[in-house]
């Protein structure tokens, strides 16, 4: 029996989307500063569990060289875990009637390559998206990494610098922060307007610009999670440490192709699986509240990542929240 159009295109779109897949996440994690590391490596199970030994700054003291030699309590060395969590996507089915395309018979390398480009686009944005909910998620529910100044008013310069000042010492680690367009273009708006001379003789000023940045990489993007529903609608904007959201594919997409009779003319199916991981940096997946396989409103429920770390500056940066 002959291939259908469409299942001689599947067959060819796969290996080039597999090989265009770890290009784009290596662009998209260098433009970051690798502070959302989509990686293009396999993820076996629901979960991932990472253990790491708890920090033994706790356990410092002052010794008196002077005094009599005395026993001393022991600190146990303990470990703690953190956990990633496997979540399942899909796209379609998508249907259409493969009379309309007996192009795809011989599909160009054009052709291919922005087939595959749309679906490696649409697969980043969910991740994409699936990494900045649960990160806000898990932040957002450690009152030592928040900033709200929604009851006051919109997110100001000041508003983030207050924001990445709650690190305190740690602040520098910030290496990117993450905001939607509209935040982002009243920002700039704020330092275009900015009176704050830095420098000023003879009429002639140099004038703070755009401060808020601080010299780190701005990520724009209006993922879902950045914005809070209410009225008014209050915005989001996360400041990430390096590794604060880390993506692992789970290199399992599976796509079928159908084609069936019953309409007036043959049409065909096109349908794709594929999972993935995600994790918080400082935080571990609660398999016990949260479950496997979660739902995009399990992600994104803060009492579903425990902090796992005992110093929130080991954790994956800071959320500021203000009115749109």
């Amino acid at each position: 029996m002959a291939l259908s159009d469409m299942q001689v295109f599947n067959q060819y779109l796969m290996p080039v989307m597999m090989e265009r897949f770890p290009q784009a996440i290596a662009k998209f994690n260098a433009a970051s500063n690798n502070t959302i590391q989509l990686l293009a490596e396999g993820f076996d199970g629901n979960e991932l569990q990472t253990s790491f030994y708890n920090a033994l700054h706790g356990s410092a003291r002052r010794v008196d060289r002077a005094a009599t030699n005395t026993s001393q309590a022991g600190t146990d060395l303990t470990q703690s875990v953190m956990n990633k969590v496997k979540v399942a996507g899909g796209f379609g089915p998508i249907v259409f009637e493969p009379s309309q395309l007996t192009w795809l018979r011989k599909p160009t390398q054009e052709g291919l390559t922005v087939a595959a480009d749309q679906f490696i686009e649409a697969l980043l944005a969910d991740q994409l998206n699936t990494a900045i909910a649960s990160t806000a998620a898990a932040i957002g529910n450690v009152a030592g990494l928040t900033n709200d100044v929604s009851a006051s008013g919109n997110i100001t310069q000041a508003a983030i610098n207050n924001g990445l000042a709650l690190l305190g010492d740690r602040s520098q680690a910030v290496s990117a922060l993450v905001m939607t367009g509209t935040t982002y273009h009243r920002l700039i708006g704020e330092a275009i307007t900015n009176s704050n001379a830095l420098f000023e003789i003879g009429g002639v000023a140099v004038r703070e610009g755009s401060a808020f940045g601080q010299g780190r990489p701005i990520i724009v993007t209006d993922a879902p999670a950045l914005r809070v529903a209410g009225t008014p609608s209050d915005q989001i904007v996360l400041g990430l440490q390096s590794g604060g959201a880390v993506i692992q594919d789970g290199n399992d997409i599976i796509t079928n192709v159908e084609t069936t009779n019953g309409q007036t003319r043959i049409e065909t199916s096109f349908q794709a699986d594929y999972t993935f991981g995600v994790g918080v940096k400082g935080f571990s997946w609660d398999t016990t509240n949260g479950g496997s396989s979660p739902s995009d409103a399990d992600l994104a429920t803060g009492t579903n990542w425990d902090q796992a770390v005992s110093n929130i500056k080991d954790c994956a940066g800071v959320l500021i929240r203000g009115q749109e």
